[in-house]
Parts: structure tokens; C-alpha cells; sequence
């Protein structure tokens, strides 16, 4: 047993040496089987051990049985243990949760801030193959893709799971030959929690009735689906390189780039825009992305609202993930600027002026006018690169702006002469060249950003 856990350990490089270890032990078989392998293995591992239980206010007297009897069993091991109380019930309340999920939440915060306080420790925690199984079939049953159906990592982050390699049998026959004692958890015979219902009724009944090996298929077809989303989640990765783009408005990508693969890396491609947006993937599930995928097939203007607030829209030929109040985010941030600050100053050389968006250079003696401030008006134009002249209007189009946003956009310009198209791009004719002797800088005090001196080419999406 302690072999076969240690062989795992190493594969997956757990532990390394030196590695501070915190265990998380709730006083059952499982976790009191982990404490006494990894404290077996301290030496061989060089590592160190701390034990975290965590009281979740619940189950009265047995709840305190189990906290007495996880100190009393470090105690004498020589291993530091810490009991934790919360009132897991009242969190769940507040935060609309079941008792189930919130006594997973709690502990697990718990877990992680005596990580953090003892100085990135390790998170150790005893899920074993039944668990794994349970997991993967409790995803599958609420409509979960691939990521949900390869089951828990071995490793997530500073979360280790030494005993994913292991059953429950064996557990319980390593504590029965070393003479270990446990709790058990009284919760654990009752059919309220889905876990419970799928680890007593439905998981036996498969293997005494289907396969009896049906728990290492299913774990085995984990491994394989784990490895399958790590593939994808490259391509995805490899394709969003080259093709994505990340503004203040959120994320997008062309639709005919999306169109371009199979529907399985469009999935994985919106799934990495949603995650760009929100950090997490908690609660975005398979039903979401679908709802992506369908307003991909139906052209410009759609939307769908998401989680967190996202919202997801085709606009032109672009797929936008966004936060649902970015509609009007850029008006803001063009609403902002307070003002503007014009100075005027002999030419530096053009290589020594500094990029920003919201800050930029002309040639003050191309300017022969009055210059003002102001959004669009009919007859506004811009000169490109090679000296031929582009609408305001059409320049908006071209760029895709939303047409909501386009008389907000604020303009310097010298009659219908446009210097600058605040946030987007300067004018050629007024560009600093190497004749430039005198330059006019143009500051919009309150603009976020930075950018340089936009070439024709220099094509920019709403926001970025």
C-alpha cells in the first residue's frame, strides 16, 4: 500500500523535497489512512506535516467525537494539529448553498488560508478511486463536457490527492492490519446528498449487476477523457494565440476562424474566451457553451446572456464575450476624459517620442486652423497612409464600431479635418516626420490605455 501511494506521489510530483504539507483529516478512514501513510513517508519524502480538522458545527456530540479524537491521534504521532470550528449551516443560508456545498466550501477556504499562513504548503486531501468515480458519474448525470468527465486531478494547484490510486477496500484493509482505528460519520448512511446516493445504491449496483470492475473503467475512462481535454485545451490555446483578441471590452474572435474548426475546439474556444473573462469556470457549464455555439450559426446582433454577468454577442463578423454592461462601457470610458491638454514644443527625434493611447504627437506647422474638440459631423474625414481620404463614417464601419457608440466617440479635428480619433487612430497628414520641427501634443487627461502612433494598418476592435 505505502508503495504503491509513494510510486504515485512521485509520478505526479507531488511532493517535493522540503515540501510543508498540510493534510486535511476529518477523522475517517479515508484521511486517517492518509495521515498515517504520509507520516510513514516523511523521512523518504523529506517533507513536513501539519494536520488541519475542520468542525463544521454540525452532528452535535459526534462532530466533537471526531475533533477529539483527530487531535488525540496527532498528538500522538508528534504531528502540530489544528481543530477549526465554523458554522457551516448559517453559511449556507447566507449564501443560498446546500449544507453539502457549503461545508465543502468553507473547508476548503480554510484549508487554503492555513496554507497560505504556514507558507505555500501543500493541500493534502484523501480522495480514493470510489470518490473519483462518484465525481466523474455525479458530472456526467448534470450535463458536464469533457473537463467535468475527467474526474479530480491528482494535482490542482496546491490541492495533492495521494490516494486516487488506491479503493476503499484497500484502505480499509491497510487500517484493519496496522490496528488504526477511525469514525465513522453517521451522514454517511443517509440518502439526502446526491454523493450518498450514488456511493451506497447506484455505484454497487453497477458492479453487482453490470461489471464488477465497472469502478476502474470508469476511472480508467476519466484518465483517457483528462488527457483528451488537455490536447484540446492546447489547440485552443494555440489557436486564441494567433486569432483572439483581449480588449477592455472582454474577448473576441473572427467567426469565420471559429467556423474554421470542428465544433469540439469551438466549444474549447469559447470556453477559454468565458474563462479570459472570469477567472474561473465554476458554475459556466456544457448548456452555456451551447448557447454560444447556436448564436455563432445565426448572424450579427445576437446575444445571450451568461454567468457572472457575461454576455455573449455577434456583432459584424466577430464573436464578443463580454461583460453584459460593456454596451455602454466605452461611452464611459470616453465620458471620462475631463479634458484635454494642448502643448506645443520644439521636434524630437521620432524615435525618442513615447507610445500612449490617450497622449498623442503632430506637426504643429501642418495645423493652419482653429482646432476643436467634439464627436462627428457630416463631412469628417481622415488621410490614410497613401494620402487618399476616408469618411469618419466610413472609418466606423470599416472598424466595426458599434453604432451605438460612434456619436460618443469624442474627435480633434481642424475644420473637417480629423487629427484624432480619440482611442482609435491619428490622421497621416499630421503625422511627425523626419521634417517635422515643432510638435503639437494632445493629451485627453482621464483616458486609460496606451497605444502609439496608428498606422494604416493598424486596425482596432471597439474597446482595445
Amino acid at each position: 500500500m505505502r508503495k504503491k501511494v509513494e510510486t504515485f506521489i512521485k509520478e505526479h510530483k507531488m511532493i517535493e523535497p522540503e515540501d510543508k504539507v498540510i493534510v486535511a483529516v476529518s477523522g475517517g478512514a479515508d484521511s486517517v489512512c492518509l495521515l498515517h501513510l504520509l507520516a510513514e513517508m516523511r523521512a523518504s519524502l523529506n517533507m513536513r506535516l501539519r494536520v488541519v480538522h475542520v468542525h463544521h458545527g454540525l452532528r452535535g456530540a459526534e462532530a466533537d467525537r471526531d475533533a477529539a479524537f483527530v487531535e488525540n491521534m496527532a498528538e500522538k504521532m508528534g504531528i502540530f494539529c489544528q481543530v477549526l470550528r465554523r458554522n457551516v449551516a448559517e453559511y449556507a443560508d447566507l449564501h443560498g448553498m446546500s449544507v453539502e456545498e457549503a461545508g465543502r466550501a468553507v473547508r476548503y477556504q480554510i484549508l487554503e488560508d492555513e496554507a497560505a499562513k504556514w507558507g505555500n504548503a501543500k493541500i493534502a486531501v484523501a480522495h480514493h478511486r470510489e470518490d473519483q468515480a462518484e465525481t466523474i458519474l455525479h458530472h456526467l448525470f448534470r450535463g458536464s463536457g469533457i473537463k467535468g468527465m475527467s474526474g479530480m486531478a491528482a494535482v490542482r494547484g496546491a490541492v495533492i490527492r495521494p490516494l486516487l490510486c488506491v479503493g476503499r477496500k484497500e484502505i480499509l484493509e491497510y487500517l484493519e492490519e496496522k490496528g488504526i482505528g477511525h469514525c465513522e460519520d453517521s451522514t454517511n448512511d443517509l440518502s439526502d446528498y446526491t454523493r450518498n446516493r450514488l456511493r451506497r445504491h447506484l455505484i454497487p449496483q453497477i458492479c453487482g449487476e453490470i461489471n464488477a470492475g465497472a469502478v476502474l473503467h470508469i476511472v480508467r475512462t476519466g484518465e483517457l477523457l483528462s488527457q483528451a481535454d488537455e490536447y484540446f485545451e492546447e489547440k485552443a490555446d494555440e489557436i486564441w494565440r494567433g486569432e483572439g483578441k483581449e480588449t477592455e471590452r472582454g474577448c473576441g474572435i473572427a467567426i469565420k476562424v471559429l467556423n474554421s474548426y470542428p465544433e469540439i475546439l469551438r466549444r474549447y474556444l469559447i470556453r477559454k474566451m468565458m474563462n479570459l473573462c472570469t477567472g474561473t469556470m465554476k458554475d459556466i457549464g456544457f448548456s452555456n457553451i451551447d448557447h454560444v455555439s447556436k448564436i455563432i450559426q445565426k448572424g450579427t446582433g445576437k446575444s445571450v446572456s451568461l454567468p457572472y454577468g457575461l454576455e455573449a454577442k455577434t456583432d459584424y463578423d466577430m464573436l464578443w464575450i463580454v461583460k453584459a454592461e460593456t454596451e455602454s462601457f466605452r461611452i464611459q470610458k470616453i465620458n471620462d476624459i475631463k479634458s484635454f491638454t494642448f502643448r506645443h514644443f520644439p521636434c524630437k527625434k521620432p524615435e525618442e517620442i513615447p507610445e500612449n493611447r490617450y497622449t498623442k504627437w503632430f506637426d504643429y506647422d501642418k495645423i493652419k486652423g482653429m482646432l476643436s474638440v467634439r464627436t462627428r459631423q457630416t463631412g469628417d474625414y481622415i488621410t490614410l497612409k497613401d494620402g487618399k481620404r476616408k469618411t469618419v463614417k466610413a472609418y466606423m464601419i470599416d472598424e466595426k464600431i458599434p453604432r451605438q457608440e460612434r456619436d460618443h466617440i469624442l474627435l480633434i479635428a481642424e475644420e473637417h479635418h480629423i487629427l484624432w480619433i480619440v482611442g482609435y487612430r491619428i490622421s497621416e497628414y499630421y503625422k511627425i516626420t523626419e521634417d517635422t520641427r515643432q510638435i503639437l501634443q494632445v493629451q485627453a487627461d482621464g483616458g486609460e490605455g496606451n497605444g502609439g502612433q496608428d498606422s494604416d494598418s493598424d486596425s482596432r476592435r471597439p474597446g482595445e
